[in-house]
């Protein structure tokens, strides 16, 4: 158990000590974009070793944050237990054993075990975010609390930038393009072997890559992170709360995590398909797999946008409601908008780019719905902040959807589901955050 002596309350931090722990906790967040978005990669790079239809290849996104749904509730009360910084270390020794089973599983080419690394991975992070979303969100002014996470975002995505092309550099060969040609003229021996070589190329990076983390989780163990007590309320907060007894007594958190649950899903979406969607333009993988490092730095812009704009010209909740608005303006625009274009060296239909400007929309959504969702929280936080970590399976769910209307349908045709997601947004940006009362309560 955590001792008292090393628990503080977040408003006695001095102003460096606030500016080192957003530091740290921008690195957290860093490393948290690099494993998850190169998922971008993996998923047609899977699809391709091992032999894949798309609704296959999607279980990558499935495995991977499935463990948020599963792991998020027991997380917090790992960290109740142990402490915010212990469980970090966990959470990072979690994520370096998901890779190590990466060994094994290129040995013997077996997609499943590939799943269970990436489970594994995803159980990893569930500790890690559940702790360090709470972290930013409450590490200073209420007001400003989009303008910090829009920071953790930019460390997110640039990662995300880089994940893919390091991991494409890595992995991916100039000859490569004629080598995915060739496997459907290869006998079955010659095939096997040459997918044995493709897929065996991963074990250099990700034993890497465990090594690393496993450091990590000793370095953020022993550094000057302060352990965070979100457990006291001020008198009239705990007035308010005195009769709640569950979490699910407060109706804007849990609309608020149907609402993560949605914005992740359109956002994994929007970068892990827009490589599938390049090669149904004739675009082959070399080149396409730039496409997900344009949606993230798009992105990027956006939080940039939101660090300078919020709250000193707009308000947090308004700019969230301007991105659902956004974000199903773009969905509309991919599903019918169409011709080729010529950009950025790319010859494509002009409905791809549509895809990447997801990235605008998506990059402040998360910035608006943590605010609203815990506010009130008092010593429900880590728990609410569980219940919002656990919507992170939407990352596992809607691409599942995606991949089941591509094999039924097309790539295009599939992009439908993210209508209905952006549909919800603008409810919860509108109207959901602030019910505080079930409605069936008033006939009890």
């Amino acid at each position: 158990m955590t001792s008292q002596a090393a628990v503080v309350d977040v408003q006695s931090l001095s102003r460096r000590d606030t500016i080192i722990s957003i530091l740290i906790i921008g690195v957290l967040f860093f490393i948290f974009g690099f494993v998850s978005w190169v998922n971008a990669i993996l998923i047609p790079y899977f699809k391709i070793a091992c032999e894949l239809t798309s609704f296959q290849s999607y279980l990558v996104a499935f495995a991977f944050y499935i463990s948020y749904f599963i792991m998020s509730v027991p997380a917090s009360y790992l960290l109740k237990a142990v402490g915010f910084k212990k469980g970090m270390m966990f959470g990072f020794w979690a994520m370096a054993t998901g890779a190590f089973i990466f060994v094994p599983a290129a040995y013997t080419r077996t997609y499943e075990v590939f799943l269970l690394g990436l489970f594994t991975i995803g159980i990893g992070l569930a500790i890690l975010q559940t702790a360090a979303n709470p972290y930013i969100t409450i590490l200073g002014p209420k007001e400003r609390a989009a303008q910090r996470i829009s920071i953790m975002g930019i460390c997110n995505k640039a990662a995300g930038i880089l994940a893919p092309l390091l991991f494409a550099a890595v992995i991916l060969r100039p000859t490569d393009t004629d080598l995915f040609k060739q496997l459907a003229t290869m006998n079955d021996l010659e095939r096997n072997a040459a997918l044995d070589e493709l897929i065996r190329r991963v074990i250099v990076p990700y034993a890497t890559v465990g090594s690393v983390l496993f450091i990590l989780g000793l370095m953020v163990f022993y550094s000057p992170l302060p352990e965070i007590n979100t457990e006291q309320e001020d008198s009239s907060l705990a007035a308010n709360n005195a009769g709640k007894k569950s979490i699910f007594e407060f109706p804007h958190l849990i609309l608020g995590a149907i609402a993560i649950f949605l914005h992740v899903g359109t956002q994994v979406i929007a970068i892990d398909t827009v490589i599938g969607y390049a090669n149904s333009m004739g675009i082959d993988l070399l080149e396409a797999k730039v496409f997900p490092s344009y949606t993230l730095l798009v992105t990027i812009c956006g939080y940039i946008l939101g660090i300078i704009t919020i709250p000193r010209y707009i308000r947090q909740v308004n700019v969230f409601r301007i991105c659902a608005l956004l974000g199903s303006l773009f969905t509309l625009l991919i599903i019918f908008a169409s011709g080729s274009i010529t950009f950025l060296g790319h010859t494509t239909d002009i409905s791809i780019w549509f895809v990447v400007l997801l990235g605008l929309p998506n990059s402040l959504v998360w910035a608006g719905i943590w605010p609203l969702a815990l506010d009130s929280l008092g010593r429900f936080t880590k728990l609410g902040a569980s219940i919002l970590i656990m919507g992170l399976c939407g990352n596992a769910i809607m691409p599942l959807f995606y991949g089941y209307f591509a094999d039924l349908y097309n790539v295009r045709t599939a992009y439908w589901v993210l209508f209905p997601c952006y549909l919800y947004l603008m409810y919860y940006a509108f109207y959901g955050h602030k019910v505080r009362r079930w409605s069936f309560e008033n006939n009890l």
